[in-house]
């Protein structure tokens, strides 16, 4: 995949019609994450009716390349009680979080994820917000370096089902 053909990612609102798509995405990375014996995410969560609900919110975003969907994410104000573990450096009302962002297998290991997190950040950076925050597991080594190699600081963790997630912050 050359430089000019990345460029060709396409970014708009997720809608209804999609679920189909992100599902079978998400299921697509679940199978990979499990390869490498991260097991985050399961048929538990994230579900469809997450992402319809995210839809429905008009907060989950798609990536398109040749109007296949590679890539989503959801940018929403929302955080779980869990993110009052973390010591911020930002004001929440300066803030917006980034929420199940997955690249398609497909796609991973060839530059999309850190051009679709530039574009988040420039999303949320034009939507008026000067800071985006995050969890992410730290037995998923690759989310872990993408996050770390883009300046997002640890800020805190949080507990969850699957275990331990480390909070994150960065200013736009």
């Amino acid at each position: 995949m050359t430089d000019s053909e990345i460029d060709d990612i396409k970014y708009r609102l997720g809608k209804l019609e999609d679920i189909e798509a992100i599902t079978v995405l998400i299921q697509e990375a679940i199978q990979e994450m499990e390869k490498h014996d991260i097991f985050q995410w399961d048929e538990l969560y994230p579900t469809a009716e997450d992402f319809e609900a995210d839809i429905k919110k008009e907060n989950l975003y798609v990536a398109e390349e040749n109007e296949k969907i590679i890539a989503l994410y959801v940018i929403s104000s929302e955080s779980d009680e869990a993110y009052n573990n973390a010591e911020w450096k930002y004001p929440r009302e300066t803030s917006l979080v980034l929420h199940r962002f997955c690249v398609s297998p497909g796609f991973q290991n060839k530059g999309i994820g850190k051009k679709v997190l530039m574009k988040i950040e420039s999303q949320i950076k034009s939507m008026g917000y000067d800071s985006v925050r995050l969890d992410v597991f730290t037995k998923n080594p690759y989310s872990q370096k993408l996050y770390r190699n883009n300046g997002y600081e640890v800020r805190g963790f949080a507990e969850w089902r699957k275990g331990h997630f480390d909070l994150m912050e960065k200013k736009l």
